[in-house]
């Protein structure tokens, strides 16, 4: 036995005697290969190795090096990484970084960190500053709008909407006879009437998407103000709503003309004063690669019409917005409120609020509406916690406010305040409580 031990550890000394040397950077050398294989694929403009020490970065450089060098990839050694609220400040402190880069990016980045010197310079470093710098940087990091305000929330006080919980999409349309169009959304297009107050009615489109119907003489506009808006309804029935619709009588602005190969299907109908109504459906394009697998989580939502044998009904909604500087508003949806950019068409963005309610930005100089002024209509989102995003709106100013107090319903029925996006659509944020009259509601809201 001792003989056999003896000899299974002189077998043991020899093979290590003849063993590589442990690789102590092994980790760190895949990082690098993992990031420089996507900043060669161009998935990220830039990216970061590890923190290290000084002594550690000479020892590692050079097999960073070999490894960003297999995907044409640059790296440059950074002792003093530029410090915003993206991370903590003192992620990098007495350390140095490594960046992996293409082409001009190291410049970029530079630049970056000579415009925050000047802004420091100037003696007053402002939250906006602070911000353009910390977006900035995670924009080189390709880092999407939606991470880039969950990072700046994680290490600052900033918030957006969706951080106060987005129970449903809404939209306000106002009429002169609120009876009549109660009766067209209910009856004609058959969706499920959940209240009727004195001065409106609210009905279910989908799952967590509605539609308020308004009084004009108790609400905020009046129904001769422009109709800037179009409510898209989502459905996978298009041809038996079209079929349906004419059967109806219902005016018709834009026939059901079905494209192969192209992004969406659809037409456009007119409601009883005037609201386009768009009837859609998206389908597997390049321009939906994001949109297409969100929408088919959703079911088809029944409404009450019968038509060709078939229950028709809708799985989402998108309210469209017109607007004069479409770049202006796409910042303000994903920096502001929050929202995921779920489709980009060129002249029309997607962003999703909840998971049947869409809010869509259009160029106004394309589509069906041009920009104007005054707008009868409400975007509407019902919150979670409407105090804290209430609060914050006040404290913050990331929009007008139309007015400084929340308002309440009578008896109780909901909480309210409205604000101003910067092209003058009133943005509505609600929250419903538990009353008589709001019976329906409340089980799809609860849920």
């Amino acid at each position: 036995m001792r003989r056999l031990y003896q000899s299974v550890l002189l077998v043991m000394i020899t093979l290590m005697a003849g063993c590589e040397p442990v690789d102590k950077y092994a980790r760190q050398r895949g990082t690098i290969s993992g990031f420089a294989e996507l900043v060669n694929a161009g998935v990220k403009q830039m990216a970061l190795s590890g923190v290290m020490t000084r002594d550690e970065m000479d020892e590692f450089l050079p097999l960073a090096r070999q490894e960003a060098s297999k995907y044409n990839v640059e790296i440059y050694r950074e002792p003093d990484l530029i410090i915003t609220d993206l991370f903590p400040h003192d992620v990098a402190k007495d350390k140095e970084v490594l960046i992996l880069f293409q082409g001009n990016t190291k410049d970029a980045y530079l630049k970056l960190k000579e415009d925050q010197k000047r802004y420091q310079g100037d003696g007053d470093y402002s939250v906006a500053e602070r911000q353009d710098i910390a977006r900035r940087f995670g924009r080189l990091l390709s880092y999407t709008p939606r991470n880039i305000n969950r990072l700046l929330a994680e290490n600052t006080d900033f918030r957006v909407m969706d951080d106060f919980g987005i129970q449903a999409t809404n939209v306000f349309l106002y009429y002169k006879d609120l009876p009549a169009a109660t009766k067209f959304y209910s009856e004609i297009l058959g969706l499920e009437l959940l209240t009727e107050y004195d001065n409106a009615s609210i009905l279910r489109i989908a799952t967590n998407s509605f539609v308020i119907l308004v009084d004009e003489a108790k609400g905020m506009h009046s129904a001769e103000e422009p109709k800037t808006v179009a409510l898209a309804l989502l459905t996978r029935q298009l041809p038996d709503w079209y079929d349906y619709l004419k059967s109806k009588n219902v005016p018709i602005r834009y026939t059901y003309k079905p494209k192969e190969g192209g992004p969406h299907d659809g037409f456009v109908a007119i409601d009883p004063e005037g609201y386009l109504l768009e009837f859609e459906l998206f389908k597997q394009h390049k321009e939906n690669e994001r949109f297409v697998p969100v929408l088919a989580t959703n079911d088809e939502v029944g409404t009450s019409v019968a038509f060709n044998n078939k229950q028709l009904g809708f799985h989402a909604s998108i309210t469209w917005l017109y607007y004069q500087d479409l770049l202006g508003m796409q910042n303000f949806y994903e920096n502001v409120m929050g929202l995921e950019l779920v489709a980009d068409q060129g002249w029309t963005k997607i962003y999703k609020a909840t998971d049947t309610g869409f809010i869509g930005l259009v160029d106004e100089r394309r589509g069906m509406h041009d920009f104007t002024e005054e707008k009868a209509v409400n975007l509407s989102f019902i919150m979670d916690d409407l105090d804290g995003w209430f609060e914050y709106a006040k404290s913050n100013k990331p929009f007008e406010l139309r007015s400084a107090e929340m308002g309440e319903g009578p008896e109780g029925k909901y909480r309210a305040f409205v604000g101003f996006d910067p092209e003058g659509y009133f943005m509505e944020f609600d929250k419903f409580y538990e009353h008589a009259d709001n019976t329906s509601l409340m089980q799809y809201l609860s849920k």
